[in-house]
């Protein structure tokens, strides 16, 4: 393997990885908010404000799903390259358009594992204390 192609790898492994590094951000961002608005919704005793707080949840979940396709997508770009027997198109970082392999936005990654397992729970936990709070 060629000293540009490992160059390239590397370029394409360090996209994913901020990538990565965002989606892991955006969840900490997520779970801090909501425990501020919620906190402070309680404290002013305003049942309406929490409910507000699904909002942002909703918010990071649809950036936080768009993180994880564009990581993807350089996934697909990243074996595509290693597997590439040539030097030609080195240095191109376009990722490819979603196709069978770059997988679709809204279900493959809006509802994936990691989302979801997240961001549901989330707001079923949400709206249960809403519904809770209401009725006392």
């Amino acid at each position: 393997m060629s000293e540009n192609k490992v160059k390239y790898l590397e370029m394409i492994q360090a996209v994913v990885n901020r990538m990565a590094q965002n989606s892991f951000a955006l969840k900490g961002w997520a779970v801090t908010l909501v425990t501020g608005l919620s906190a402070f919704s309680f404290l002013e005793g305003n049942r309406y404000i929490f409910l507000l707080s699904a909002l942002p949840v909703l918010l990071f979940w649809f950036l936080d799903s768009y993180y994880l396709q564009q990581e993807r997508k350089y996934r697909v770009l990243y074996n595509k390259a290693a597997d590439e027997p040539s030097d030609t198109g080195l240095f191109n970082l376009k990722p490819p358009k979603a196709n069978k392999e770059a997988k679709t936005y809204f279900y493959q990654s809006l509802f994936s594992r990691t989302e979801a397992g997240m961001y549901l729970p989330f707001m079923a936990v949400l709206l249960g204390i809403w519904a809770f709070a209401c009725c006392i």
